[in-house]
């Protein structure tokens, strides 16, 4: 609106100019036209400036913004593995300082069976070979590839069965599931679950696995399950 009546003053004004080089015009109004053109000029800088304030309160309330939505950021906990929580240690409301612990996550991404396996075992298998789980509460195996071999020999934990086995010097061996079998049967995913492995050992004929282990059911396979659900 202000920029509106300055152009106006202007066009004003210049016809006044023009009016009163042919004398048309008093003197006095011309003087008139040209403060009428000022006050446009001033309203229009007045409204520049008022704008420019504006602009910079909405850079202010958005710093604010960005402020809190950095303090809420900060305070929510985000855990940087795919898990589920097993033990809540702080409650809520409750203040927690610098590198306090807050809760106890089962790594999802890293699921394994730890087994044990004597020297002349443990020299046959390699990281890769391949394993199948069977878990005490189901009766299937359940594929998988060993992930780690020590390469230093200790005493067997005392959780170990047999106690003829605990005396002996052995090697810590970990096996792993496929990763998208987890993911597919994460609801079933359960931490310290006992069970048995098998292992193939480098040297010696392909397992049949399904001659020695029932296969697993066609819905805890992930290709199954998302071709069932292919319209």
């Amino acid at each position: 609106m202000a920029r509106y009546r300055l152009e106006l003053a202007k066009k004003k004004l210049s016809r006044t100019e023009e009016l009163l080089d042919r004398g048309s015009v008093s003197r006095e109004t011309y003087d008139i036209e040209v403060t009428e053109r000022d006050v446009a000029q001033a309203d229009v800088a007045g409204a520049e400036a008022n704008f420019r304030s504006s602009l910079r309160g909405v850079d202010a309330a958005q710093a604010v913004v960005n402020e809190i939505a950095t303090q809420i950021a900060d305070a929510e906990l985000t855990s940087p593995v795919f898990g589920r929580v097993l033990y809540r240690l702080s409650e809520p409301g409750e203040v927690v300082g610098s590198g306090g612990k807050v809760l106890t996550i089962v790594n999802y991404e890293d699921i394994y069976m730890e087994i044990f396996l004597p020297a002349h075992q443990a020299h046959l298998v390699n990281v890769g070979s391949d394993a199948r789980l069977k878990l005490d509460i189901w009766d299937f195996g359940i594929p998988a590839r060993v992930s780690f071999v020590s390469p230093e020999s200790q005493f067997t934990p005392k959780q170990v069965e047999t106690e003829s086995e605990r005396d002996k010097l052995m090697f810590r061996v970990k096996i792993r599931p496929d990763q998208e079998l987890v993911t597919h049967n994460i609801e079933r995913v359960k931490a310290g679950l006992r069970g048995v492995a098998y292992v193939h050992l480098d040297g010696f004929p392909d397992p049949d696995w399904t001659a020695l282990l029932p296969a697993m059911p066609p819905e805890a396979l992930p290709e199954v399950s998302a071709s069932a659900n292919e319209p």
